[in-house]
């Protein structure tokens, strides 16, 4: 602050002691303003040559000196000097850490492509050209949609919804499988992400198979055994110290036969990601129906209500969501105790249609909310075997949103019960009183 005051009081000062020169000078010549004119005139040509010599420095810097200048002239060029030597440290900085940069990533077993807000190539490593094809003189500048062309691919990218990954197979037949993940970061930028996720693919593929053929080699074995386990349970005869081991055995062989039901539901929905079609499905209806099944249970709660806050309908698979709706209404009666509440509710709105399926349950810690929809993943494995749970009723209404483009919420608290809310979205909604004019 003191240098500035001082250097603009030196400028001032200069200009004061050069009018007075060119008074006296002017004096002397017998013209007073012809000399002060001269004076500032050729003060004038000294500060244009000042600003031509900083001008020929700016634009020469990386082969010329700076001018040797005083006053202030002097004090601009210094700090033009540091701002330079400041600028230059600074991209000699960044320039370090982005071929460090490259370096790591090029070491990567996975590939990184890096994308403005438009979706054009900035820059990819090495793993990505091998996975993708790209080609360092070609590619970069192009959109990557243009070179990725699968919907699901193109879908995920104008979605922008980035939670969780993406995994297609490129090629129609080609058994390799790629998983992309979009990082986000700066002003629409994002970094992709790919890796090659084949074998993976293919170990999930044997494990659904083995799922679904141990599936069926189990049902036909299990119907036996329970058809003669109930033969025995029904015989007069039996002895009485073998009548509670009898029906032990038929409660496990149930269990077991519904856990066989459910796995091979559940490879039917993982069978395929297609979403359905469907049909209006009469909520009201289904709710009410689902409500009479669950009063029928003979450890159900004392109390069950059903709301409707909208005669809109489903367009749906009617199988597929009751299978999916009658599991959270079975998994709140294994939960709630008789004297607890069920409430089913049906809404719809701007973002759609929704039904929940409340209770007053003892609640689920949050750091098992994450895995709940996880197959036989069970929050209390004791208590669930003896409640008959096989693990598996979760993940089933989960994939049956996925089929109905919807998705699962959970809300829940330790000793304030649970929320269970499956979203539909807006074009799965079947207005009532178009339902009512196709009935």
């Amino acid at each position: 602050m003191n240098s500035s005051f001082e250097s603009w009081a030196y400028v001032f000062g200069r200009l004061v002691a050069v009018g007075l020169a060119g008074l006296l000078l002017g004096y002397m010549a017998g013209s007073v303003w012809a000399g002060v004119c001269f004076a500032y005139a050729a003060a004038l040509g000294f500060h244009l040559r000042q600003l031509y010599l900083l001008d020929y420095w700016l634009r020469h810097r990386s082969i010329a000196d700076p001018p040797d200048s005083g006053g202030l002239w002097g004090d601009i060029i210094a700090q033009v000097g540091r701002l330079h030597r400041r600028k230059k440290f600074h991209k000699q900085r960044i320039i370090r850490m982005f071929r460090e940069l490259r370096r790591a990533t090029a070491s990567m077993s996975d590939g990184v492509i890096a994308l403005n807000a438009g979706n054009e190539i900035l820059w990819f490593n090495r793993r990505a050209s091998e996975l993708l094809g790209l080609r360092r003189k070609t590619d970069f500048g192009i959109r990557i949609d243009n070179l990725i062309r699968h919907p699901d691919f193109l879908r995920y990218l104008s979605t922008r919804q980035f939670g969780s990954g993406l995994s297609i197979h490129p090629k129609v037949g080609d058994p390799t499988c790629l998983e992309f993940q979009a990082v986000p970061y700066g002003a629409g930028q994002m970094f992709l992400l790919v890796r090659d996720a084949t074998r993976q693919s293919q170990l999930e593929t044997m494990r659904k198979d083995f799922v679904a053929n141990a599936s069926h080699e189990l049902r036909s074995p299990l119907t036996v055994i329970a058809g003669y386990l109930e033969t025995l349970a029904d015989d007069p005869g039996l002895d009485a110290g073998l009548r509670p081991p009898i029906e032990e055995m038929r409660r496990q062989a149930e269990r077991m036969t519904g856990i066989v039901a459910d796995l091979l539901e559940l490879s039917r929905l993982e069978a395929t990601d297609e979403e359905v079609a469907g049909e209006p499905v009469d909520i009201e209806a289904l709710l009410t129906q689902l409500r009479k099944d669950a009063a029928s249970r003979r450890d159900r709660p004392s109390d069950i209500r059903v709301e409707l806050a909208s005669t809109d309908a489903l367009r749906a698979d009617p199988g597929l969501v009751h299978s999916a709706f009658w599991n959270l209404v079975d998994n709140a009666i294994k939960y709630t105790p008789a004297g607890g509440r069920i409430a089913l509710k049906w809404w719809t709105d701007a973002a759609g249609a929704h039904l929940s399926v409340s209770d007053s349950g003892p609640g689920i810690p949050a750091e098992h909310l994450p895995r709940l929809t996880e197959r036989f993943y069970r929050v209390d494995p004791g208590r669930a075997r003896a409640t008959g749970g096989s693990g598996l009723g979760l993940a089933i209404v989960r994939h049956v949103l996925q089929r109905h483009g919807g998705e699962l919420e959970i809300r829940s608290a330790e000793g304030r019960g649970s929320v269970f809310t499956c979203h539909f979205p807006v074009a799965r909604v079947v207005p009532g009183s178009a339902v009512r004019a196709t009935a």
